[in-house]
């Protein structure tokens, strides 16, 4: 019986074997595609067929998401009508493990007849591909995982490694941050976290208000009506002062003095915490929820009216993290 874990291992070891062996041999082609790339006024179109094509459109996409305007094209959808696509600011991004993939290897006259920077990634600089290429990447590798060595599999692991390395080289030729990162992907969590503030959020109509002189029975009653589990109690200006929450109440119950007819600001947490900020990030929001551990944080203006409030329920439903 074969022992597949064994298998897998092996897998492994052999791309990181060879990725690392790839490594020691990058010379100054990285350095001279990224100053290249980093020059155009256009876009990096990148190009390949099969599963260099695969790993060609990952590239682009990795690309466009941290600062580099690019995209893929399909070498036979080039050469009906797509070449269109390129223009005299662009450069190209051709990947080919042999450099001789016929349908790629028609549309490099093209793009050399249009005066575009093209770089190269093959496994010899001797191939069609290489001798095209204004600046050659090679993809150094001494076998693939397949045991038929035939399957692209260490080749592959290789050019998308090196899609990510000329990826990053950018982003630090850039100075691309994390803010610039979440402007490109304003739906996914780091979006969230940079760009969601606390007026985003918070709820700020009918809110349960109680005054400060109302009593607790008529207090319970706005607290069931409002479906926060809370009560804000404000003076007669909308200052904050207290929030009655059900567990204050269940600690009043517990008192021998307890009355319904007391107001419910005597049993309520006096100077209760609240953000007086309603551009701080909703990020920030949670932190200071999760620091103090509540569920309602109440959000004033300067000088103490109340303005909304933000349950930890509409932090998480948003996907603030």
């Amino acid at each position: 019986m074969q022992d597949f874990k064994a298998i897998a291992k092996e897998v492994l070891e052999l791309e990181a074997k060879e990725l690392l062996s790839a490594a020691q041999m990058i010379g100054t082609e990285m350095s001279e595609a990224t100053n290249l790339i980093a020059n155009i006024k256009g876009k990096l179109i990148v190009t390949g067929v099969g599963k260099s094509g695969l790993i060609g459109a990952k590239i682009a996409a990795t690309l466009a998401s941290t600062g580099t305007s690019s995209f893929f094209l399909h070498p036979t959808e080039a050469m009906h009508g797509d070449l269109g696509m390129v223009g005299k600011d662009d450069a190209v991004l051709a990947i080919s493990y042999s450099g001789e993939s016929e349908e790629l290897i028609k549309i490099l006259p093209h793009i050399k007849r249009f005066e575009i920077p093209l770089i190269g990634m093959a496994r010899s600089c001797d191939s069609s591909l290489g001798r095209y290429s204004d600046i050659f990447i090679p993809l150094h590798i001494e076998k693939e995982a397949c045991p038929l060595d035939a399957a692209p599999t260490c080749s592959t692991t290789l050019t998308l490694a090196l899609g990510d390395a000329l990826a990053v080289c950018l982003m630090k030729k850039k100075n691309f941050q994390k803010e610039d990162f979440a402007s490109f992907h304003p739906g996914g969590s780091l979006g969230k976290r940079l760009f969601v503030k606390v007026k985003d959020l918070m709820l700020s109509d009918e809110l349960p208000i109680a005054h400060e002189t109302t009593r607790l029975k008529d207090a319970i009653i706005t607290m069931s009506e409002g479906r926060l589990g809370n009560v804000l109690i404000t003076d007669k200006d909308n200052k904050l002062l207290a929030i009655l929450s059900d567990g204050d109440l269940r600690r009043a119950l517990m008192r021998d003095d307890f009355s319904m007819d007391a107001t419910a600001y005597e049993y309520a947490s006096k100077n209760p915490k609240k953000l007086d900020d309603e551009t701080l990030l909703a990020s920030d929001a949670l932190a200071f929820i999760e620091k103090h551990k509540i569920q309602l944080l109440a959000i004033t203006d300067k000088i103490g009216t109340l303005r909304g409030v933000l349950h930890i329920h509409h932090l998480v439903e948003a996907g603030i993290k």
